[in-house]
């Protein structure tokens, strides 16, 4: 068998996707090819980054605008305490899954929704990415956004609040 038989051999081993091939001649000649693993699995494991809850202020939404963030400070101080009480009325949207947070298909497209928009429970209201999979997200309920409680791109766990709708 020569060179030119052998890489043929091994081409073959590689589209059909074998492992190990053994290939015996008339004469007694055996011929034991074996492919190595693409991503051989570590020895060692490295820990999982665990990334804590992200609760990030609500943007404020201008019509010239896309997001500027405003402290919650600056935000609370304008505000009295009955205004404070009625902020925190409403359902609110949380995350199904652990990923990143995206209130656009796209960075140029326009946001799903912003503060003032009235939403149906089948609105898809932000994009979650998960494993490289986009999962869209949907209000759940009817009402009117009152709050976006996540900036765009930050990452999310299971339940955090994203939206407040009333």
């Amino acid at each position: 068998m020569d060179l030119k038989q052998i890489k043929e051999l091994m081409a073959a081993m590689e589209r059909a996707g074998i492992k190990k091939l053994i290939v015996k001649q008339k004469g007694g000649d055996e011929l034991h090819l074996e492919r190595q693993d693409e991503n051989p699995t570590p020895t060692h494991q490295h820990a999982a980054t665990f990334y804590p809850p992200v609760y990030a202020h609500p943007p404020v939404r201008d019509e010239g605008a896309r997001v500027s963030p405003v402290t919650k400070a600056a935000h609370d101080e304008g505000s009295s305490g009955k205004e404070k009480a009625e902020e925190k009325t409403g359902k609110y949207v949380t995350a199904p899954l652990v990923g990143t947070f995206y209130a656009a298909a796209s960075p140029d497209d326009p946001y799903f929704v912003k503060v003032g928009d009235r939403v149906e429970a089948g609105t898809v209201v932000c994009i979650i990415e998960a494993m490289k999979v986009m999962n869209e997200v949907k209000a759940g309920i009817s009402g009117t956004i009152a709050e976006i409680l996540i900036e765009n791109a930050h990452p999310v766990e299971f339940g955090t609040k994203l939206f407040r709708i009333v």
